[in-house]
């Protein structure tokens, strides 16, 4: 049985250019301000920006850890991360 580890996934959905990475790199900041430990996770083969972040069209950024696939995201999880 795999361990239960607190945490939650959120999903924001639109369609394209509709400020769907804008949306998020908000609520990451707010997090962070908010003193919660996050952590993002991104597709490898996405390098249209950079590598180590989620960037939106806008030119917003946020650090990610890119993964390979879903599985790789396990091993990486932060138990301090909310």
């Amino acid at each position: 049985m795999t361990p239960h580890i607190p945490g939650s996934v959120e999903v924001i959905c639109g369609s394209m250019f509709s400020g769907k990475t804008d949306e998020l790199i908000r609520r990451l900041r707010r997090a962070t301000i908010a003193r919660q430990r996050v952590q993002v996770f991104k597709p490898a083969v996405d390098v249209r920006y950079a590598v180590e972040k989620v960037t939106s069209h806008a030119g917003n950024d946020f650090a990610a850890i890119p993964v390979e696939k879903a599985a790789d995201i396990r091993p990486r999880l932060d138990k301090e991360a909310t």
